[in-house]
């Protein structure tokens, strides 16, 4: 009875430690912006960024850098991997800007879709 007892505890903890670092599960990679972009109003050039975020969903935090500087920080819903897909897709704003509403590191990491 004590060695089931332990056997189902030690079952217990090591899926409750998995639980845990599934939450802190960092996505990382690089984005190119080919034309400017506004995110959470402000505007980006185009250039080469790094994006990343952690947890796993399905609402993320996404921060946009430049160099090491965080220039936006923006809400994301976690989708799955889209391996032969990896880029940025913006939609045309009726002002004549652009915005990110989804961003696609490729291989086997999520993509994320701006809500």
């Amino acid at each position: 009875m004590c060695k089931r007892l332990l056997l189902v505890a030690s079952l217990l903890l090591a899926t409750a430690a998995f639980a845990v670092d599934a939450a802190y599960v960092v996505t990382k990679g690089s984005i190119t912006l080919t034309e400017p972009v506004t995110v959470t109003g402000k505007q980006l050039p185009a250039g080469d960024y790094t994006v990343t975020w952690k947890g796993a969903g399905p609402t993320v935090e996404v921060k946009i850098l430049k160099n090491k500087d965080v220039v936006a920080t923006l809400s994301a819903r976690v989708v799955g991997a889209k391996e032969d897909n990896k880029g940025v897709s913006v939609k045309r704003n009726s002002d004549g800007t652009s915005s990110i509403v989804e961003i696609n590191l490729g291989g086997k990491k999520p993509a994320v879709v701006i809500e």
